[in-house]
């Protein structure tokens, strides 16, 4: 049976991305066989469609990190035909064939049944972005912050693992600063739950100095970079920073003093190689307790919209997520 994928092929001046017609059999082996039927938009997904070697060594490929959908062939005795699942993380979309595309087939180990409560679309409207914001949350949570802690701090609010972490925090009661270089987005953030919003200028400031005033609870940090450690610094006594992403840099200019001084926590979060039990406790958690509305974040795109969608994530110009619908 043909399916419809998304293709990236390395040409001599760069790479050409298109829709072409797949095999069953062009597949890698797996226990699983996916009718995918949602996707969703990642910053990693986008570096994988432009050649990033740190996420996509072998061309041609087919990006997407995210899949979720209907069982159409299993091997694996506890995944049965029909049910619905979710697959992110792991090698998807990297060096595998990933979500961007009607069809995968991947190891039984990368697969979750879909919970209680969450679907295909909904699933994917949080994908990984939406699942890194929780795990940060829960990782946060588990260190010790608390609703009565003081204000949470997010850096990167209007991006994929930003946005859903002000909405969830907002859900839970907690007080959002959001931080965003996006002046017209203010009131959008606003009507996610952040009750301040800083500007990049603000974060970044004062950057030379050991410490700053303790001001935050907890801080969700997508950004990394200068703006990561300004945060360190300005951690209330005993409390911590969950760092999931470093688009601002790798490097942070770090001293020991707020460890020692302020007996505070940096805490690193990780969506790929999250063991399975992991992926499904957090998942469960957002089909119950932690269920929103995140309809404000979505972008509907397709196959046919997903290449220039890349372009806008890759120039810092989309916001929300990017869901992926991969089925007429």
């Amino acid at each position: 049976m043909n399916f419809s994928a998304f293709w990236v092929e390395k040409e001599e001046d760069g790479f050409k991305r298109s829709i072409i017609q797949r095999e069953i059999d062009d597949l890698p082996p797996g226990e699983v066989l996916i009718d995918v039927h949602y996707s969703s938009l990642n910053y990693k997904d986008a570096l994988s469609a432009t050649g990033n070697p740190g996420v996509t060594r072998n061309f041609p490929h087919t990006p997407g990190i995210d899949a979720a959908g209907e069982v159409v062939a299993s091997q694996a005795a506890d995944i049965a035909v029909g049910d619905q699942v979710i697959v992110i993380g792991f090698d998807l979309g990297m060096n595998t064939p990933g979500g961007f595309a009607q069809r995968v087939r991947v190891p039984a180990g990368w697969v979750v049944k879909m919970p209680q409560g969450l679907t295909p679309h909904t699933a994917m409207l949080l994908g990984t972005a939406g699942f890194t914001a929780a795990a940060c949350i829960d990782k946060l949570e588990s260190a010790g912050m608390r609703q009565d802690g003081g204000p949470v701090l997010v850096t990167g609010a209007t991006g994929g693992v930003g946005s859903v972490a002000v909405s969830l925090l907002a859900h839970l009661g907690y007080e959002v600063a959001a931080v965003t270089g996006k002046a017209a987005q203010h009131n959008w953030l606003r009507q996610l739950g952040a009750t301040h919003i800083m500007s990049r200028d603000e974060a970044n400031a004062d950057a030379k100095k050991p410490l700053l005033a303790e001001r935050w609870g907890g801080v969700v940090d997508t950004v990394g970079g200068t703006m990561l450690f300004n945060a360190v610094k300005s951690l209330r006594y005993g409390c911590s920073l969950a760092a999931c992403g470093l688009v601002g840099g790798a490097d942070i200019p770090a001293t020991v003093l707020p460890f020692l001084l302020r007996n505070v926590n940096l805490l690193g979060v990780d969506s790929v190689e999250l063991p399975l039990v992991e992926k499904s406790r957090i998942w469960q958690r957002l089909a119950t307790q932690w269920r929103i509305d995140l309809s404000p974040l979505e972008e509907t795109l397709t196959l046919e919209t997903l290449s220039a969608a890349i372009d806008r994530i890759l120039a810092g110009d989309m916001v929300g997520r990017g869901v992926v619908k991969l089925q007429p």
